[in-house]
């Protein structure tokens, strides 16, 4: 494959050397006499390298380096300042504005070669980095579908369930699901392991299809949170799992009696959201002193129970939802996060709409560092 190479000159002779010299090299050349054509030009037919004049009318070689490096379709162009400028401050200026070779003048053939390959080499490896980067950011998105793919659907009978999973550009270790154990009984849980990438998310997956697996073959243990966690921590220490560790809320809801017994590991806590006697809405975070899953042996995780009462609306989430900067700049916090759940209660709960309000207050791609899952309850 031959190389497009870009040479940008106002000086005819100039143009005519490099052209031709390139040539004979094997190169595509392509010329242009001034940094608005050169940009245009450059556009068009993408090449490998430029070779740019400093110092010409109109746009000089900096600003048109400038522009070039700063155009997300042309960054990656091996950019070369034709100079005869000596002057380690002049170099430094072109440094600054993204040149990544210079060419003395008057022009030297065997130091036009040099330069020459030495820069198409660094750009097909770059070219090979962006393939690689490129194929990663395939395998994550197709890891995403199918993590996605695994989790529960939104119920409405017996008990309203919404959730919400939105994928990090580097995908996360989110998981979570619910289901009845019996007619009375609902188990709703959610996971979070450490780190980024496949290295998390695969993780995620193999504990959401065991514990699938156990509550076939072992259910009773599904009724009682600590002991599900304990179990876990038994089964996954870090030293046995690539040093990851992950977090989970665990919970268990008996219609009947409308009591919620739940455990935590390293979680956050899940929000309980309903109205007190004098019809203010109060905000209750559900969570049990603990470790999360894998750090130490030997651990006892506590439950803890609480009333539910009609109408409550409970919230099960990772912390990619609130641990974010914001537009002004502050670090957002569990408990404004809790004020703008509380604000939408009872009447405009729509995950979809908190979620949009929450993007709002969010810096821009703040929130695309970690997963966000979400689950509503509403009982």
């Amino acid at each position: 494959m031959a190389y497009h190479i870009l040479v940008i000159d106002d000086d005819p002779t100039t143009r005519l050397i490099l052209a031709k010299n390139l040539r004979n090299q094997g190169y595509e050349v392509t010329t242009t006499n001034h940094g608005e054509a050169g940009i245009s030009t450059a556009r068009e037919i993408q090449p490998a390298l430029i070779i740019c004049d400093w110092m010409m009318p109109g746009l000089d070689g900096l600003e048109v380096c400038r522009r070039i490096k700063a155009d997300p379709d042309l960054a990656s162009i091996f950019f070369v300042l034709l100079t005869a400028k000596d002057d380690i401050a002049d170099r430094i200026r072109g440094l600054d504005a993204g040149a990544d070779e210079f060419l003395s003048k008057p022009i030297e053939r065997d130091e036009l070669r040099a330069r020459v390959q030495a820069g198409l080499r660094l750009y097909q490896a770059n070219q090979e980095l962006k393939e690689q980067k490129h194929l990663l950011e395939t395998e994550l998105n197709e890891a995403a579908i199918y993590v996605r793919s695994l989790l529960p659907k939104p119920v409405s009978v017996p008990i309203k369930i919404d959730l919400r999973f939105i994928p990090s550009s580097q995908l996360g270790g989110d998981c979570c699901d619910f289901f009845w154990l019996d007619e009375q009984h609902l188990v709703m849980f959610l996971l979070d392991v450490s780190g980024h990438g496949l290295g998390a998310a695969l993780p995620s997956v193999s504990l959401l299809n065991l514990l699938r697996s156990q509550k076939e073959s072992a259910p009773q243990d599904f009724y009682y949170p600590g002991r599900i966690l304990s179990l876990l921590n038994d089964g996954f220490q870090m030293n046995d799992q690539n040093d990851k560790y992950f977090t989970i809320w665990y919970g268990v809801y008996n219609q009947q009696s409308q009591q919620l017994t739940y455990a935590s590991a390293g979680h956050p806590p899940a929000l309980l959201i309903d109205a007190n006697a004098a019809a203010r809405v109060q905000v209750t975070p559900l969570k049990t002193p603990s470790l999360p899953i894998g750090m130490f042996d030997d651990v006892t995780y506590q439950t803890a129970t609480c009333p539910v009462s009609t109408g409550s609306m409970l919230y099960i989430f990772s912390d990619g939802i609130y641990e974010f900067n914001t537009v002004s700049g502050s670090a957002w916090t569990l408990g404004e996060f809790g004020s703008l759940l509380a604000s939408h209660y009872p009447k405009q709960s729509n995950l979809d709409s908190i979620l949009a309000e929450i993007q709002g207050i969010s810096a821009p791609g703040a929130m695309g560092v970690d997963d966000i899952s979400l689950i509503q309850v509403q009982f």
